[in-house]
Parts: structure tokens; sequence; C-alpha cells
């Protein structure tokens, strides 16, 4: 879970790049919803992952 959460935050720091450069303007909206959204997903799944640690060996 915490990969996904940190390939979508590489996403929305791509998409944030490209939205606040100023290429267009409706991505710049897109691109702060977007950054947003997976800061919070990748701050739950940190604080999940930190909380859930590691199994012990079998």
């Amino acid at each position: 879970m915490l990969q996904w959460a940190v390939t979508f935050l590489i996403i929305a720091l791509i998409a944030a790049v490209f939205g606040f450069g100023g290429i267009a303007v409706v991505s710049v909206e897109l691109a702060r919803m977007t950054f947003g959204v997976f800061i919070i997903l990748f701050l739950i799944a940190a604080v999940v992952h930190a909380f859930q640690g590691r199994s012990p060996p079998v």
C-alpha cells in the first residue's frame, strides 16, 4: 500500500510541476487537487505502515 501511495505522490508532483508552471489554466486546479489527495493518501499509508511494522519471521 505504501508503494501505491509513493507512486501516486510522484504522479501528483509531476502534475503539479506542469500545472503550477502555467502550461494550462485548468491543470493548475487539477494538479492542486491531485497533489492534496495524494499527500493525504501518502500520509495515511505511512502512518498505517509505521504502526503495522514488520511481522516476525515464522
